[in-house]
């Protein structure tokens, strides 16, 4: 995925499903400056990463 498309679904009012190596996962900030996303993983809100947006993935 790109940055573009990460702050697309972050915006979005629609539920658009985005993985990270296989897990469902929310994403909750985009930092287009450096690439980076953090996400919730699964529905634990405590289970948070930030990760290259490169490494997410949106399920269609």
């Amino acid at each position: 995925m790109d940055v573009r498309r990460a702050k697309d679904i972050y915006a979005s009012k629609d539920m658009i499903s985005v993985h990270l190596d296989g897990e469902p996962v929310w994403i909750e900030h985009v930092d287009a400056e450096n690439g980076m996303a953090t996400v919730q993983v699964g529905s634990s809100p405590t289970n948070t990463h930030t990760v290259g947006v490169e490494r997410l993935e949106e399920k269609r």
